[in-house]
């Protein structure tokens, strides 16, 4: 009876401790160990075989900011050290595919690749105690984990409300340390235009201001009539493409076309079907004056702006937008009539097709690829494009049996600008998003087959800036959701688990106030 006992004691221990080093999102295969092993001032961090400087520096980094000491690099000692290694144990290894041990004695780590390397370290994060401390004693653990999709992102819109560097950076930061992989940057937009174009510096001297916000709700109840104004210049983008390289996290930038363009358009009003005069939007929704499609001088700048957004951002993708392009100008404007006639287009619908494949082809031209939202189907898909697709699955489920790429997205499930209370607790733009909503969506329709499945790239989450005009608000707005699709994107379907889940974010929430950030936690 005194051993059942005792066993019953030693098993609840080791329960509690893996309980309170909850691992999220969740590996594929976890076995806690008996005994720990403690992080102190004498522990040294060794880079072995591969690794990158960037793994070793982000957990010095984490260190110090959050427990007030980093680790000395040297050579491994006998003990007392925590080794990453970076070496493909077989011939095509998946991205981000880790072993991690920890002993009494060190810790180890074995990356596939040096991403893996860097995901081990964020799971070497989350075994470290949720208060600050000297010694950081971490359990004795096995984890062998890698993800389940290969894209896994996060979007933010600087477009209505400009956020500057530092937070654009903490940002990547909360990408990197949920394992996820590519930042969507919304760059433009009918509220301003956010990214310098030394072409076209109008774009930001005039398209980069507006002369007011509409207060409240959408249509509002007056304007603050405050000059707002906010552009990245080139350096800073070169700053923060670096910074997110050094945490694998791809930028894909977004330049708008042929809608959401009125801050463009203001800046050089040449660009759209009525020659003006256009304002840079005060309001929030979907404006009829787009870029022109019977001008060739349109595409002559927005070409111009594509070579200097190339230039600075080396991911493979630019997205183009595509989505909510009013055709009323179009309707009306002779120069679109006229290339719709001329170049037997059916509609409106077509012109639009037109406009984005012919983008697609000087995109292509320079080595990269497009990525739209799923309004690019209309009139027919560009040959090469990857949809994203927001206004439910459908567009995804199109995209996928045409055998295109697709990044899930669909506004019910990951539009982090949807409230998180039912009867709401903060301005937003409505809807209504809980937790286990998030955590309980699955990317891949069940209505496509094995081979359609593939073309399901993965999903992202979209935070549209409206009503979010400070920092503390965009955190409070994406913690704990990014949490849950985190898990989504990266464990392993039959692995996850709504229960559990809940019992693994009262850690995860211990470490939200670690890094000091603003979140809401359910009842």
């Amino acid at each position: 009876m005194r051993k059942v006992i005792l066993l019953f004691f030693v098993c609840m221990y080791y329960r509690s401790q893996a309980q309170e080093t909850a691992i999220i999102p969740k590996p594929v295969k976890t076995e806690w160990l008996k005994g720990s092993f403690t992080i102190d001032h004498n522990t040294v961090l060794v880079l072995g075989e591969g690794t990158e400087p960037a793994s070793g520096d982000f957990f010095n980094d984490y260190l110090e900011k959050i427990y007030g000491f980093r680790l000395a690099t040297g050579k491994k000692p006998g003990s007392n050290y925590v080794l990453l290694t970076t070496r493909p144990t077989v011939s095509k290894p998946q991205e981000g595919r880790y072993e991690l041990k920890v002993s009494a004695k060190s810790v180890s780590i074995n990356g596939e690749n040096p991403q893996g390397t860097f995901y081990a370290v964020q799971t070497l994060i989350q075994l470290l105690p949720s208060t600050p401390s000297d010694n950081l004693k971490i359990p004795a653990v096995a984890i062998e984990d890698y993800p389940r999709f290969e894209y896994r992102g996060l979007m933010l819109d600087v477009g209505r409300h400009f956020f500057p560097v530092d937070f654009v950076k903490r940002y990547i930061d909360y990408i990197a340390l949920h394992k996820m992989n590519y930042f969507h940057w919304h760059l433009t937009e009918d509220q301003g235009w956010r990214i310098e174009i030394k072409k076209y510096p109008l774009l930001t001297e005039v398209g980069s201001c507006r002369n007011g916000t509409i207060i409240g709700h959408h249509p509002g109840t007056g304007n603050d009539n405050i000059r707002y104004c906010g552009f990245y210049t080139q350096d800073e983008i070169r700053d923060v493409v670096k910074y997110a390289a050094d945490r694998y996290v791809t930028i894909i930038p977004e330049i708008e076309m042929p809608g959401h363009s009125s801050a463009a358009l203001t800046a050089y009003p040449w660009l759209g079907c009525t020659g003006g005069p256009y304002q840079v939007q005060q309001t929030w929704g979907v404006f009829k004056d787009v870029y022109c499609a019977g001008n060739d001088s349109t595409f002559a700048f927005l070409q111009d702006v594509i070579d200097e957004v190339v230039a600075l951002f080396p991911a493979k993708y630019i997205h183009v937008g595509g989505d909510e392009c009013p055709k009323d100008s179009w309707k009306t404007c002779p120069k679109c009539q006229k290339r719709i006639k001329d170049l037997g287009l059916k509609d409106e619908h077509e012109l639009q097709s037109y406009f984005i494949q012919r983008m697609e082809k000087y995109i292509n031209s320079k080595g990269k690829q497009i990525i739209g939202w799923d309004e690019i189907l209309e009139g027919g898909l560009a040959p090469n494009a990857t949809v994203m697709s927001w206004r439910g699955e459908e567009g995804g489920i199109d995209a996928a049996k045409q055998g295109h790429n697709v990044v899930m997205t669909p506004g019910a499930y990951v539009y982090f600008d949807h409230a998180q209370v039912k009867n709401g607790d903060t301005l937003t733009i409505g809807g209504f998003l809980p937790l286990d909503k998030v955590y309980n969506y699955e990317p891949v329709p069940a209505v496509l087959n094995a081979d359609q499945a593939t073309h399901v790239w993965g999903a992202q989450a979209n935070v549209w800036t409206e009503y979010m005009s400070n920092i503390p608000k965009v955190e409070y707005m994406i913690f704990p959701r990014l949490s849950a699709l985190s898990e989504v994107l990266w464990s392993q379907k039959n692995d996850r688990n709504w229960t559990d889940f809940q019992k693994r974010m009262e850690t995860q929430y211990k470490r939200y106030d670690l890094w000091k950030v603003n979140y809401y936690k359910p009842m």
